[in-house]
């Protein structure tokens, strides 16, 4: 997904630019004044730049590079399906017909993972790109390209390569999507040609977003400011696996062998009791304002396809052929994303008119515009969907800095360093020094100066080395040495069988994802890929850890042999949902202690066992009902106990009424769900959100607290206001499965310290559950009062849960008209936080979603061409186009479109073939 950047460069300009911003300033008043007036310059505009990138999909066009004809059939949603004779012209043609579609959002890609945002944005982007370059994701996806990935590969690449260059010959920005023509405004931007490299580093972003528990590792950080060790427990409690099922349920880890078997001897679960810090659950003293210092940094980082690797979850679940109607497995999936426009996916298929050795795909579904190749969907033979595992492939590490290097087990070791040149729209140039450790660990704490102050003053333990000039903070990630994921996806997208897929799925390094496979053969299968790191004993990974010694240094990496798999299992199906991979007590190797909390999962469990002991068969559109499955799980638990409190106020007690008889289900027009949503919302911040430090409350946000002087006697009568400084849609309590799971762990507990509240000037404490829940329902009413209207009954859950498609440049930080030209939306949804049909949503920060699911499939492997699937906008990246947005409706009703997939279903379906020739 593009990131969130502006059009402007921010520098001061000289004397031409001085004309050049009037020129650009009076073409956009008079552009304002022609779009309200309707008079013929706006319409002109409109017509003329707008329409002059979209695509030709008729007739026939002549390309370099081609050794035979190509056809491109597109159907009534514009989706192409590309036939070729040979590999090469198959890639040199999606190369094409992407960039086509969605070339504006490649070159936005390309410079994110470049660290080149402000060649295109301006100076606004500096600070990102300083970042990147430090991450050096470009440097790596150069290294994996040079020296990593296979000779099969590397030719694709530069076929797809060769596509996209074909389509940019001869054409300015005007001509290839109406962003360029609005970037002409204020520079002189011109799109470069593409590269294979420019490819491989979308792997890299993606990874990023999807990077696992990085995030939870600082929160825990933070939270020592104001929680105890036992507080902290509790809001980070132990994965329920005797309630959630883990994915995989069969087999084990044979201690004798080392490997993963479909039957084995559990070796059990190692100890990971320790913290990485110094044996304790907190970190040292001064180390959070350092934390919150990098997660400011970290936010500001553009997202790829989530939300800055918060709340990134996904669904994904095959059936075999004995649970259903067919005869032959199902298999679905709707990955959670973040919203963007486009969408971050791109739907298409690739054929070969015979397969053999020189042409060897016959493919269709899920890519990135940008990448060749499919990444989630089916060929002939098989099917796969992905879903994030969570596992923990990266930590923190606190380093020593000693003059030029940094200490390691009592000795100074020089730093690795290189200057990085950041080009400027607008502006001058920047040069910056990016340094790492010797095994590749960039600083990042080098691109802040806040870091660098107040890690001169952090405090550690007193066996820690003396502070010196300070600590810094390092970032030790699987991502960031080469590896072979795009060998993986090419490998994938021609396998035949199970055996031929778990081969392909060892080259997938990062990021790890949970692989669910079916077959036309009536098999279905589940895999854990990646690069995943093996720890020293007492070291989880939870806290970041110490860099001056080697001992917590990374171990090695879990064979692939040794990753959890199931391959047929006994119950005939298999659920993925960002739940526990495997139960701890049948594995050695701690993942990572911080899974999901499988609320989805179990639930996607229960529907599935229902269908099947009431001795019915799933069909199809078995499998979309359950994707659009809104059921609340808490609701289920907390409804009960809210509607015992005695409500004195005719109004609260008039909306606790709407919960009576409440099935639990929040359609987008349910009154009852808006309600428990805001009152769940209300209890999270009452009995959590006020007592977590600022660094994770909502920007803005301020409270009186107890002061808290780390340098003096404290003064528990003392207060302070004190404002929350986190984006709405990163705050904390988000209201996830994580908060549901804590809540569930203190329900019954009547007088559990998390229920009582001080006295205010306004509000008497709370000593009980129900006092506090008798508060929530309170706020709540008022609350939806002020947004909704004091009619109850015009409340509904889609007036609150809205979604807006945002174009991730121009359409967030644009001018307005731009804005209004390039976004859509909103539609109101059902759905929810932890739910099924997720639509994420943040409780801290407010009710608009935040995260969606992307695209749905599912995927029928007794008939292909009965399959179906939605993309969340539409094929084309082109404002006004057609097929910009032309899938969302359907999208929010929860229906899906046919996917053909056959020679004679395909032709069935076109309404557009484009001959491409040599």
């Amino acid at each position: 997904m593009p990131p969130n950047t502006t059009a402007s460069s921010g520098q001061k300009p000289g004397k031409s630019g001085r004309k050049k911003g009037r020129k650009a300033r009076l073409f956009l008043i008079v552009l304002v004044l022609a779009i309200i007036g309707g008079i013929a310059f706006g319409a002109y505009w409109s017509v003329s730049t707008v329409r002059a990138s979209f695509p030709q999909t008729k007739g026939s066009i002549k390309l370099d590079g081609l050794s035979g004809p190509v056809n491109v059939k597109r159907d009534g949603n514009g989706i192409p399906q590309v036939y070729a004779s040979s590999d090469e012209d198959l890639f040199v043609a999606q190369g094409f017909v992407q960039a086509q579609d969605r070339f504006y959002e490649m070159d936005v890609r390309r410079h994110m993972t470049s660290g080149r945002l402000s060649e295109m944005f301006g100076k606004g982007q500096v600070k990102n790109d300083e970042f990147l370059r430090t991450l050096g994701w470009n440097r790596v996806a150069q290294k994996e390209y040079d020296t990593k990935l296979s000779a099969s590969t590397k030719k694709y690449l530069q076929a797809y390569a060769k596509g996209v260059n074909a389509y940019l010959k001869g054409k300015d920005g005007k001509d290839i999507s109406l962003e360029y023509a609005a970037l002409g405004f204020s520079n002189d931007y011109t799109p470069q040609q593409w590269t294979p490299v420019d490819s491989v580093a979308w792997l890299k972003a993606m990874a990023w977003d999807l990077r696992g528990n990085m995030q939870d590792e600082i929160d825990r950080s933070l939270m020592t400011s104001r929680l105890g060790p036992k507080q902290i427990a509790d809001l980070y409690p132990e994965y329920p696996y005797s309630r959630n099922k883990a994915i995989v349920q069969e087999g084990a880890y044979d201690s004798v062998t080392g490997t993963y078997a479909r039957t084995g001897t559990a070796s059990g679960a190692s100890s990971t009791a320790g913290t990485g810090l110094t044996g304790n659950t907190e970190a040292p003293a001064g180390f959070q304002s350092q934390l919150s210092g990098l997660y400011d940094v970290l936010d500001k980082v553009p997202t790829a396809v989530g939300v800055n690797g918060n709340g990134i979850g996904s669904n994904s679940w095959v059936v075999s052929g004995s649970h259903t109607i067919t005869g032959k497995p199902l298999l679905a999936n709707d990955p959670h994303l973040s919203a963007s426009l486009p969408s971050v996916w791109y739907q298409m298929g690739l054929h070969c008119t015979a397969l053999s050795a020189k042409c060897q795909y016959d493919v269709a579904g899920y890519t990135f515009a940008g990448m060749p190749g499919v990444v989630i969907g089916h060929n002939q033979d098989i099917a796969w969907g992905m879903t994030n595992s969570g596992v923990d492939v990266t930590d923190l590490y606190l380093e020593k800095i000693t003059g030029e290097g940094y200490e390691y087990d009592g000795k100074v070791r020089p730093f690795s360093t290189r200057k990085e040149t950041i080009k400027v729209a607008g502006g001058a140039s920047k040069t910056i020094v990016v340094r790492s450790t010797e095994d590749g660990m960039p600083l990042l704490s080098d691109r802040d100066d806040e870091l660098v102050k107040v890690g001169k003053k952090a405090t550690v333990d007193a066996g820690a080395p003396d502070r010196g000039d300070g600590y810094a903070i390092a970032l030790r990630w699987t991502a960031l040495d080469p590896g072979n994921s795009m060998d993986a996806v090419f490998e994938m997208d021609k396998a035949s069988d199970w055996t031929e897929f778990r081969k392909a799925s060892t080259s997938f390094d990062v990021p790890s994802q949970n692989l669910v496979y079916a077959d036309t053969e009536g098999n279905i299968g589940y895999q854990l890929p990646g690069r995943i790191p093996t720890r020293a004993e007492g070291d989880d990974g939870s806290l970041p850890s110490p860099g001056w010694e080697s001992k917590y240094r990374w171990t090695g990496y879990i064979k692939q042999s040794a990753l959890p798999y199931e391959y047929n299992p006994k119950r005939g199906y298999i659920v993925t949902a960002n739940q526990a991979v495997v139960d701890k007590d049948k594995y050695p190797y701690t993942l990572t202690t911080d899974w999901g909390y499988g609320t989805r999962s179990q639930r996607i469990n229960d529907l599935i066992e229902s269908k099947i002991n009431g001795g019915g068969k799933i069909s199809t559109d078995d499998m979309r009902q359950m994707q659009l499955d809104n059921s609340s799980e808490i609701a289920k638990l907390i409804v009960p106990k809210l509607l015992k409190i005695d409500v004195a106020d005719p109004d609260v007690r008039q909306a606790q009424k709407l919960l009576e008889g409440w099935d639990y289900t929040q359609d987008s027009d349910s009154a009852a769900a808006a309600y428990f949503n805001a009152t769940w919302r209300n209890i999270l911040k009452l009995a959590f959100g006020n007592k977590l430090p600022k660094e994770l409350r909502v920007k803005g946000q301020c409270l009186n607290v107890d002061r808290v002087d780390t340098t003096g006697p404290a003064d528990a009568d003392q207060k302070v206001r004190e404002c929350g400084e986190r984006d709405a849609d990163q705050a904390q309590p988000d209201g996830g499965d994580r908060w549901f799971e804590v809540v569930r762990k203190i329900i019954n507990d009547e007088k559990n310290d998390w229920w009582q509240l001080p006295k205010t000037r306004t509000q008497k404490a709370t000593d009980t559950r129900d006092e506090l829940f008798g508060r929530a329902l309170r706020d709540a009413r008022w609350e939806l009062t002020a947004k909704l209207g004091k009619d109850i009954d015009t409340w509904s859950w889609g007036r609150l849960h809205r979604l807006f498609l945002k174009n991730q440049t121009l359409g967030t930080e644009g001018p307005r008209f731009l804005q209004y030209m390039l976004n859509r939306g909103p539609w109101k949804l059902g759905g929810g936080e932890a739910t099924v049909n997720a639509t994420g949503w943040n409780a801290a920060g407010g009710y608009g979603v935040v995260w969606v699911p992307s695209m749905r499939m599912v995927v029928n492997l007794g008939d292909l061409d009965k399959s179906k699937w939605i993309n969340l906008s539409g094929a084309s990246g082109h404002a006004y186009s057609a097929h910009y947005t032309d899938q969302t409706d359907l999208w929010a009703k929860g229906e899906l479109l046919p996917w053909a997939f056959s020679d004679k279903a395909v032709d069935k379906r076109t309404s557009d073939t484009l001959v491409l020739e040599p």
